[in-house]
């Protein structure tokens, strides 16, 4: 897994940037939020990543913060919030201002973003109330994504295998637990699928 990119910026469009590192051009996708924090091309960038992978894709999704990477993790683990839409999201709210509107269970601020309606902005606000304050706490069913580092890359490889997020968070804690806090990704993410098989 890639967890960040620290390189140059080569070039920028609406929707991804593309940061240089050691001679490789690395496409990221991001929000219009996070692009606006990148400085002008040609200048060093740093983006928190996360990657996504398919049956037909491998695709970089790139973060300001740390938050803004956690809150996407949180996004995408609703029901009908791809990474579009959760960067739609971001685009338009600060991880503090989303997590103010879970809080509020303020759907029309969530509404806001493109592709985001009404039932679904519901929804989002409705599922993520009880985790709005694990992400900056990292306690509770989010703590793997909020730790980042190797549990955060082990949850997310257990995300994009199809896991929900809690039957996700749950197998990676246990792994952890099982092999303490020197495991490597490898060693964890199997354990976390050795044990979410049960």
């Amino acid at each position: 897994m890639i967890a960040h990119l620290k390189g140059i910026l080569t070039s920028a469009g609406i929707d991804h940037a593309v940061i240089e590192v050691a001679g490789v051009g690395y496409l990221v996708g991001a929000s219009s939020r996070t692009l606006s924090s990148l400085g002008p091309v040609g200048a060093a960038a740093m983006l928190h990543t996360e990657m996504l992978v398919g049956e037909d894709f491998i695709r970089l999704v790139g973060f300001a913060s740390a938050d803004e990477r956690d809150w996407f993790r949180l996004l995408t683990g609703v029901q009908g919030v791809g990474a579009r839409v959760a960067l739609a999201i971001l685009s338009v709210l600060a991880p503090d201002e989303l997590a103010a509107a879970v809080s509020r269970q303020d759907k029309a601020m969530v509404a806001r973003a493109n592709g985001v309606g009404p039932k679904l902005a519901e929804r989002i606000v409705r599922e993520l109330k009880d985790r709005v304050g694990t992400v900056a706490l990292g306690v509770g069913g989010a703590a793997p994504a909020a730790s980042g580092g190797v549990s955060g890359d082990a949850l997310s490889a257990l995300a994009n295998l199809g896991f929900r997020p809690a039957e996700a968070a749950s197998a990676v804690k246990a792994a952890e637990d099982a092999l303490g806090p020197g495991a490597t990704l490898d060693s964890l993410v199997r354990e976390a699928l050795r044990r979410a098989a049960r």
